[in-house]
């Protein structure tokens, strides 16, 4: 997931984005089941779908994230965010997000939904003059609410999101991380980190309009990934190989 802002247009410069283009799809393979025995049924691919669309208020954001098996999906999760400019330099905005979705573990009886998840804050967003380089942090209040045999609770998440382009266009590096509470969890946090490295090849000399993209995004995560046991306790790095194409 997965996720955001005024620099969200560079989200999918990362994963979590251009600022010229602000609709791509992404096709990753996950190598986490040749890298962990207990994530052996963790689905190997999965699709990201990201959309921002800015206007005269602030902007507005989402992505799907859908993971398949040979036969078939195996769940998708998804969320949406509204910033409103509170700022005449638009660097200060308030902050609307919904998370939700569902997966399931192959040839287990673990499946589950995430309970409902609405956020509200601020963020703080920067970019340099020719939006080669992006920063945001954004401090949030995070409500779950009953559901999955879960009590709904009351908790935070703070996230920062960053975007470089460089080598004239040709390199992307761009990511997010999220760190949110959660009662049910060891030490009451979970932490949830993808970085992605992208080689563009429109940058390339005869490859103008060819709006591909390959690359990798590495998932650096603890108490957030779900094994083979339903355990969701371990800390885990799993990069996968990726193409994106923007349009």
């Amino acid at each position: 997931m997965k996720k955001i802002l005024f620099v969200l247009f560079t989200l999918l410069v990362c994963g979590q984005w251009s600022i010229v283009n602000g609709q791509n799809i992404q096709l990753h393979y996950n190598s986490s089941h040749a890298l962990y025995d207990d994530l052996s049924s963790r689905p190997r691919v999965f699709t990201t779908l990201e959309l921002y669309k800015p206007d005269k208020w602030g902007h507005t954001f989402l992505f799907t994230d859908i993971n398949y098996y040979a036969d078939g999906a195996a769940g998708v999760y998804w969320e949406i965010s509204r910033e409103f400019d509170i700022s005449k330099n638009k660097q200060w905005a308030f902050h609307l997000e919904y998370n939700g979705g569902a997966t399931s573990i192959k040839n287990t009886a673990i499946a589950s939904r995430f309970q409902h998840a609405f956020l509200t804050g601020f963020a703080w967003n920067w970019a340099s003059s020719d939006f080669n380089r992006t920063f945001s942090l954004q401090a949030l209040y995070k409500q779950y609410f009953n559901g999955m045999g879960r009590d709904g609770y009351a908790g935070f998440q703070g996230t920062a999101v960053w975007g470089l382009n460089f080598a004239k266009g040709l390199l992307t590096f761009s990511g997010f991380c999220d760190l949110w509470y959660d009662p049910d969890v060891k030490g009451n946090l979970i932490l949830l980190s993808q970085p992605q490295f992208w080689v563009n090849l429109n940058a390339l000399k005869g490859m103008d309009g060819v709006n591909l993209s390959l690359g990798t995004e590495v998932e650096v995560s603890n108490n957030f990934v779900f094994n083979d046991k339903g355990d969701n306790d371990k800390f885990y790095v799993t990069p996968t190989l990726a193409a994106k194409w923007t349009f």
